[in-house]
Parts: C-alpha cells; sequence; structure tokens
C-alpha cells in the first residue's frame, strides 16, 4: 500500500508546489493557441512506438514456441502502460498474465521476455545518454564551467574516476549481498545484449529497438512546434529534456506532475522560455497519457471479447 500511496502523495505534493509558482491560468493560454496538428503527430509517432514494441515482443517468443497473435500483444501492451500509471511496474506483470491468460504462454517465460525487453532498451536509453554527453560536450562543459571554477571541475573528475575505480574493485571482488546483487545486474545486462545477438532474427529486433526509441525522440521533437515560442529549441535541448522527462516516467506513476517540470528544467539550461517550457511539458504528457488511456481502456474491454472462443475452450 506505501508503494502506491508514498508515490503519489509526492507527485501531489510537488504539483501544488510547481503550480504554487507557475499557476495553471498562466500556462492554459498555451493550451488553446497550440498548433494540435503537431500535436497529433506527436501522438501518432508515439502510437507507432507502442505498435513496433507489441511487434518486437514476438521475436523474443518465438524461439520458444509461441506464435501470439499481434492484437493480443498490443492489446498486453496498452494494459502494460495503462497499468503503470496506477502502480509503477505493475504492468510488467499484468502484460505477462495476458499472455498466460489468452496465449497459453507460462508467466515466468513471458515475464522472463519482458525482462529481456527492458535490457534491450536501458542499452539503448545509455547509448543516448552518452551520445548526448559527446553531442553536448561543449555547452555542458561551458555550464559547469560556469557553475564551478575549473580546478574543482578537475578534482570532481578525479573523484569520480576514483570512485568508479573503487567501486568496481568492490563489486568484482566483494561477497557482500548488495555487490552480488549489481554484480548479478551486470552479468544480466551483459548477457541480455549478447542474446540479441544470437537471436534468429536478431537484426529485425535491433530495428524494431532503435525504431521504438526513435519514435519516442521524434514524438517529443515534433511536438514542440506546437509553440511558437519554442520554435528555436534545438535538437540537442529535446534530447536532453526527452532524457530528463523519461526518468521521471520510469520511477513515478506515469511521471504525472514530475514529468512536465523536468522538461522545464533542461528546457531552462538552454535559455528557452519558463512559462513555454512547462506549458509544452504538460501538453506532450497530456497528449501522450490521454492516448494511454484510450487505448489501454479499449484493451482492457476488448482483450477478453477477442479471447472469448479461447476462454471458452479452456473452460471446456
Amino acid at each position: 500500500m506505501l508503494k502506491i500511496l508514498i508515490p503519489l502523495m509526492l507527485a501531489g505534493f510537488f504539483g501544488w508546489f510547481m503550480f504554487s509558482k507557475i499557476p495553471i491560468a498562466t500556462i492554459l493560454p498555451y493550451f488553446k493557441s497550440a498548433d494540435y496538428s503537431y500535436i497529433l503527430f506527436g501522438v501518432f509517432f508515439g502510437l507507432l512506438s507502442h505498435l513496433s514494441r507489441a511487434y518486437r515482443w514476438k521475436f523474443l517468443l518465438e524461439p520458444m514456441g509461441y506464435k501470439v497473435k499481434f492484437p493480443n500483444s498490443i492489446m498486453a501492451v496498452f494494459v502494460t502502460y495503462l497499468a503503470n500509471y496506477g502502480i509503477p511496474r505493475s504492468g510488467e506483470v499484468l502484460r505477462a498474465a495476458a499472455l498466460t491468460n489468452y496465449e497459453n504462454v507460462p508467466f515466468e517465460k513471458g515475464f522472463g521476455t519482458i525482462v529481456a525487453e527492458r535490457i534491450a532498451d536501458l542499452i539503448v536509453m545509455l547509448g543516448i545518454i552518452v551520445f548526448t554527453l559527446i553531442f553536448q560536450f561543449e555547452f555542458i562543459y561551458e555550464l559547469l564551467k560556469n557553475a564551478f571554477q575549473p580546478i574543482k571541475l578537475v578534482l570532481a573528475g578525479i573523484f569520480v574516476i576514483v570512485l568508479f575505480g573503487v567501486l568496481f574493485l568492490y563489486i568484482k571482488k566483494s561477497t557482500s549481498k548488495i555487490a552480488l546483487k549489481i554484480r548479478t545486474f551486470l552479468n544480466g545486462l551483459a548477457e541480455g545484449l549478447l542474446s540479441v545477438f544470437k537471436m534468429k532474427n536478431k537484426w529485425a529486433f535491433i530495428f524494431h529497438t532503435l525504431f521504438i526509441w526513435a519514435m519516442y525522440i521524434l514524438m517529443f521533437y515534433v511536438t514542440t512546434f506546437a509553440l511558437d515560442e519554442l520554435q528555436a529549441a534545438s535538437v540537442g535541448a529535446v534530447i536532453v529534456a526527452f532524457i530528463a522527462a523519461s526518468f521521471t516516467i520510469a520511477a513515478t506513476n506515469g511521471g504525472v506532475f514530475f514529468y512536465p517540470a523536468a522538461v522545464l528544467g533542461a528546457f531552462l539550461l538552454y535559455g528557452l522560455p519558463k512559462d513555454a517550457s512547462y506549458a509544452f511539458g504538460w501538453i506532450i504528457w497530456a497528449s501522450q497519457t490521454l492516448m494511454i488511456f484510450v487505448f489501454g481502456t479499449l484493451s482492457f474491454i476488448f482483450l477478453p471479447i477477442y479471447n472469448r472462443k479461447r476462454i471458452s475452450e479452456n473452460r471446456e
């Protein structure tokens, strides 16, 4: 119960705090003046990413001998996203359970493929972060240089290197529970990456994985054109804001209240207008959330209807 209440209470408090700084009346005019054609394009790209995710799933299931119907895969994916708005990470359990109920895929096997998917997504996300750090190196360096003295930056860099070195040795040699858990996670990460290259349809899987994340970024970038005040947003600003916002979705109930604030914080680093940036965060969050609620609700309703024949056969 606390896992549900605490994130919601934190989100509510944070939402109240943010709206005390930037009232709702300040961002509503941006909703009225926004070009909704770009918002619809953003929703379309978001939808494509979800359909690609549903299709990618079959490449992990087929080697185990399970050929899942594409409509079931789509509806299971949308159920996942919708459930995560209520209880973070609960959707993955429901997604595996849906396959068990409607496709006779053992729960542990279905859940294992979802974990493998998350590992692949995590690797791509880390790749995007590394690319952004390289692509935006000068900007980040200047930002840090203005905030800290150069000698402090050098010392901080040395400290980080030494810290990582110590952590690496600790994780490698220690037998403590924490070290073993981290080592298991890292080994799983490496194993998940290598398993993709051993897959029969590895290139199709890799293509869909990259396509999913390309659609995520394109969804974010295209939606910025909905507001005239953000026409000057650079690709670097969009990617940094996208990364910051993505972490809020993973950590909270669909990123409610935190997602727009993360976008605001990132855009302010690039000198973009405060009110417009915060309004944009709400616009893209609201549009994608509405899409998830519509398709997720329809999926909850139509999953048993679409599979009623299989359900009756199982009962017999």
